[in-house]
């Protein structure tokens, strides 16, 4: 709740400094005393539209400070850790207002923008008025007013969940198709290339291989005669072998005769021989070696033809083929794969998409339900406001869909019987309006309410039994959250746990004539009452009449 509401160099007021406490705050005094500036100062702080004039005369600035004490989880706190502003469960909301017409936000002493101050401030207090710029009556506000009278978070939670995985599924599937739309305008081509490189069927290093392979052959023809002729001198026809090996032959039969002269000679001789047979047997491998057959080579040049040819074609090198080929058939694998995730994709979509509208429509039946009871409620609290030939309805329509379901929610009222009903701001006359608001506020006290609530002179031109009905009303709602009224009646005054009167003065020996606020004893509430019973002069039957009035409240 507010519990501090500093305010310096605001129009009409200099220096203000109030504390409050929880229950119901009266403020009363004369019109022109400074009742107004008072909940514009106030809203300023809660992140109104700033405006130079509010600045008073002669200073170049003005400042709204307003201090609220909160539990741990309310979601003004969280809303301020979101913004990384330190709390311990206190908010300071501070706005600076310069001549100029510039402001400066903070909270907790720490800067933000008014939007951030704005957001805050309407989760922390709610004004409601005659006015359309000061009543909170948004109507974009009345669907989750609705949920929480109905007890319906824990479902709009969960269809929020609902939304949000089907939106993900979505963009999971919008990103697939792209895709796909890309691969499969590659996808012939890439079929085209995988079945070439299939066909040529390239093995690792082919390339390589055949060059050396091909380069052999082509060096064996240059060498196979000079080959051929070697061989025919060292194992031909004409070879020294025979001849050879017929000396030694004769020389081994004269070796007992003369061992010392020849055994040298033969030793030779069969050395001689084992090298000629030796070199007649390289001689042999290196000649059939050497023979190839002509087509084979043929065959060598036109598979490497192919291979370079391929090469050329893709941009590769030839020995790069075979990993070329494992990328086209990859590349084809994924584009299935991705046929089958978006068709994967569609059906979980399309299944999510189904349980989103289920829940969705259920809420709605909920809503419908809450609704009924909602009316049924509102309506049993206007007649004792004057209201009793009002209807209000919550008027529940079909609107595309979104996280928090496929419901536009909007509060209407019909305020005669016989005339057309119609959305609350429109229909509804000032203090119509004010009276509509208390009783809606008084059935959803306990639920969604801000903490405190301000009501600015609700009951303008009413009176008696109706005033007395809207103050009693005003003291339920006390018994939940703070409440603070700004009264000329009388009844309602009289139900206040805080009494203050606002008034014009000059302070000490000041000729400066500004708003001064004064918190009431129990004698001067009685005063009080008594002068907005007797105007000018309070007589003796006012002072009786206001005692009464407290007492029967009491």
């Amino acid at each position: 709740m507010l519990v501090t509401l500093s305010i310096r160099n605001i129009v009409l007021i200099d220096r203000l400094d109030l504390e409050l406490g929880p229950g119901l705050t009266i403020l009363t005094g004369e019109t022109g005393a400074g009742k107004s500036i008072l909940l514009d100062a106030f809203s300023l702080a809660l992140g109104a539209r700033g405006d130079g004039s509010l600045v008073r005369q002669g200073e170049t600035q003005g400042q709204v400070t307003a201090v609220f004490e909160l539990p741990p989880g309310h979601p003004a706190v969280e809303a301020a850790r979101a913004q990384e502003i330190e709390t311990d469960g206190a908010l300071i909301l501070r706005r600076i207002q310069f001549a100029d017409g510039r402001t400066r936000a903070s909270i907790n002493d720490q800067p933000v923008s008014a939007q951030i101050l704005r957001a805050i401030g309407r989760s922390l207090v709610e004004i409601h008025g005659q006015h359309d710029d000061r009543a909170l009556v948004n109507p974009a506000l009345h669907r989750q007013l609705l949920d929480f009278y109905g007890g319906l978070q824990g479902e709009v939670a969960q269809l929020r969940d609902a939304h949000a995985h089907l939106r993900a599924l979505r963009r999971e599937q919008v990103e697939e198709e792209e895709r796909l739309v890309k691969t499969r305008a590659e996808a012939d081509y890439l079929r085209h290339a995988q079945l070439e490189l299939d066909t040529l069927a390239v093995s690792e290093n082919e390339e390589s291989r055949l060059a050396e392979q091909r380069a052999a052959m082509m060096q064996s023809e240059k060498v196979s005669s000079e080959l051929r002729d070697a061989y025919d001198a060292v194992a031909g026809d004409h070879a020294p072998l025979p001849a050879l090996a017929s000396i030694l032959r004769r020389l081994e039969r004269r070796e007992t005769q003369a061992p010392t002269l020849l055994q040298p000679a033969i030793l030779a001789l069969d050395a001689a021989l084992g090298a000629l047979d030796l070199a007649g047997q390289a001689l042999d491998d290196a000649l059939r070696a050497a023979d190839y057959d002509p087509r084979e080579l043929e065959k060598v040049e036109e598979r490497l033809f192919a291979l370079r040819a391929a090469a050329r074609k893709f941009g590769v090198a030839s020995d790069d083929l075979p990993a070329l080929a494992r990328q086209f058939t990859e590349n084809l694998r994924l584009l299935d794969a991705g046929e089958a995730r978006l068709a994967h994709l569609r059906k979980a979509a399309e299944e999510a998409e189904t349980r989103y509208r289920q829940a969705a429509a259920q809420l709605t039946r909920a809503r419908r339900e809450a609704a009924k009871r909602l009316d049924a409620a509102v309506m049993a609290e206007l007649p004792p406001l004057k209201l009793e030939g009002a209807t209000f309805m919550t008027e529940i329509r079909e609107e595309a869909p979104g996280p928090e379901g496929m419901d536009q929610v909007e509060f209407w009222v019909r305020t005669n019987p016989g005339t057309r009903p119609g959305p609350l701001m429109k229909v509804a006359s000032g203090g119509e309006l004010a009276r509509f608001m208390l009783a809606l506020k008084v059935v959803l006290a306990d639920r969604g309410s801000a903490p405190t609530l301000v009501f600015d002179e609700i009951d303008t031109g009413v009176g008696g039994a109706v005033a007395d009905a809207i103050g009693h009303r005003l003291a339920r709602l006390a018994s939940g959250v703070q409440v603070l009224a700004v009264t000329h009646a009388p009844q309602v005054a009289a139900r206040a746990s805080n009494h203050w009167r606002i008034f014009k003065g000059a302070e000490g020996d000041s000729e400066s004539i500004a708003t001064r606020i004064k918190v009431l004893a129990a004698a001067q509430r009685r005063e009080e009452i008594a002068r907005m019973l007797a105007g000018a002069t309070i007589t003796a039957e006012a002072r009786a009449a206001a005692k009464r009035l407290i007492e029967g409240t009491a």
